[in-house]
Parts: C-alpha cells; structure tokens; sequence
C-alpha cells in the first residue's frame, strides 16, 4: 500500500499510539514516523524498541507533520492542542484516538486555526495492557474505527484519517460526536464501570479471602478482572467527560438490574429465560461479525502480534 502522509507524528506512545507507529510502519503508511511522550522513559522504550523517530519537544514532532494524531487522554487532549497548535504547518490535519468525543471536540477545536482541521476518532480496539512495549501492528485490524468530523470538515482532511484507519486494517464508521458517545456508553463505559465495581465489590468481601477469590476466578469474575485492569488514568477522564451519556445508560441499566432482581426473588424462571436467550444471541452476533471468536478462551492464547493484510 502506498504511503498515505509524508510525515506521521504520534503523540503519546501508550498502547494505541504504539500500535500506529508499528502498523504505519509495518505497512508503509508513513515515509516518516516521529513520536513524543511527555514521560522520558517512554521515549526511551520508543528509541529502544526502534518504533520511531524520537523528537525532544511536542513542538519539534508536530513541525512539518502532514498528519498529528494525538494518542493522550481525554482529560489532558486540550492542554495539549493548545501547546502544538502553533508549530503545526497550514494544512496539516490533526486527530485523536480518544474514547469520548463531545468533550474532545469541545476541548481541542477552539485551539486549532482553520488551516488545521481537526478530525476526531475512535479506534475501538485494544487490550487491558499499556505502555509502549503492549503495542502490535495488528490491533486495528478488522476492528471498527469511529470517525467524527465536524459538520463541513473538508473532505480532503477526513480521507487522510480515513485512509490511514483502513490502512491499518480497521472497518471505518462515520457519526456526530454525540451519537458516538451514547453508543459507546452502553457498549464500552458502562461495561467497563461495572467490571471495576463487581472487581471492587469482591475485594471487600469480609467472608472471602483474596486468595479465594483468585483461585476461584476461571468463570465470569476472570473476564470481569480483564476489563477492570484498564488504564485507570484514561477510564477516569473517560468517565468524567462523557458523564451525561454514562449516567443515562447507568439508569437504563438500573431498572433493568431491578427488574431481573423481582424475577429471580419471585421465582420467574420464564423471565430470565427469555433474557437470557436474547443476550446469547447477541454473543452470537458480535462473534459473526468478526468482532470476537468463538474459539476457547476467547481465542486469547493467539499470538496476538501475528502479521496481517490491512483491510480495506
């Protein structure tokens, strides 16, 4: 595949922004890769690893980029804009990889000029596992990307992110920040607070030891510890920044929640039943898109960093 920019600059090289820069490069998506982490050992890691060119200063990584996609969380994503905005070069597109995207538009687009369009997306990938060694060119692929351009954005801007997702091997998907933030709090935020609340809940069980509950974890409550070992700096912003969407979902869940609690305390069994054999069904459909295996375990013996064709 032919390179989509010049010059790619990644800011911050966690998990996702580690898993660009080996994909870019993996796939020649890029002539030039240059990365920058405000945390010196991650830049270190980068050099080591040989991911990227390394620059000292956000300024100096931005300078000349075609293409800054900024791999921070959501909670710090406007601070930095405002500090690259001026160093970015007229044309150049800016995007991000934010889990939230109201919020994130409303924070970077007052500090970005009309020569630089911002572009937001979501790539909705990734593992419970951070930092620059955690990456692998082959986590975007056949997973969904999330683009959500302002209303007018210039075409020419969205086909460069575009191009650069399906380069990756993601499915792009466009929609309003909005949409994507209520849809996401159901199928991620909420997903995510409720495995760090079971996780919590067990850890404060008086009648069950911390041995106990790790022996005993081969069913749900494994998957549960899965989620729940997420970053915790970026699911804090997550949360706080998409408020409005989480709580909604929170109350939906909640009546819900009540009404499975009256089956099972009068003995409905035809009610948990019929639930339980629509949520299978949706198990069924997710793993028919691709989206998960079917294999046991979930597949997750596989050598995840296996090389790939992109999709396109």
């Amino acid at each position: 595949m032919s390179a989509v920019v010049e010059r790619l600059a990644i800011v911050g090289l966690g998990l996702i922004g580690s898993s660009i820069a080996r994909g870019a490069r993996t796939y020649g998506l890029a002539r030039e890769i240059v990365a920058i982490d405000r945390d010196a050992g991650v830049i270190e890691r980068v050099t080591a690893l040989g991911l990227a060119e390394t620059a000292s200063t956000e300024a100096s990584a931005v300078a000349g980029a075609d293409l800054v996609i900024l791999c921070v969380p959501v909670g710090a994503i406007g601070d930095v804009a405002a500090g690259i905005a001026p160093h970015l070069k007229p044309g150049a597109v800016v995007s991000d990889v934010g889990s939230v995207k109201a919020a994130v538009v409303a924070a970077v687009t007052p500090h970005l000029s009309e020569k630089n369009p911002f572009v937001p997306a979501h790539p909705v990938a990734g593992t419970e596992y951070s930092g620059p060694d955690s990456g692998f060119a082959t986590l975007f692929s056949n997973r969904w990307c999330i683009l959500t351009p302002p209303e007018g954005a210039d075409p020419a801007a969205v086909e460069r992110v575009q191009g650069l997702w399906q380069g990756l091997g993601a499915i792009v998907e466009t929609m309003t920040p909005e949409h994507h933030d209520l849809v996401l709090a159901i199928t991620s935020h909420v997903p995510h607070l409720i495995a760090y609340n079971i996780v919590g809940t067990a850890a404060d069980l008086e009648e069950v030891t911390q041995s106990e509950v790790i022996k005993f974890s081969a069913g749900g409550f494994r998957d549960f510890t899965r989620i729940a070992a997420s970053d915790p700096t970026m699911w804090r912003d997550i949360f706080l920044t998409n408020r409005d969407a989480v709580l909604e979902m929170l109350g939906r869940f909640n009546e819900d929640l009540s009404a499975l609690s009256r089956a099972i305390r009068w003995g409905d069994g035809e009610a948990l039943h019929d639930l339980f054999t629509r949520t299978r069904a949706i198990r069924r459909g997710i793993v028919a898109m691709g989206q998960e295996t079917a294999e046991p375990d979930f597949g997750r013996a596989r050598n995840a960093a296996a090389p790939a064709a992109p999709q396109n």
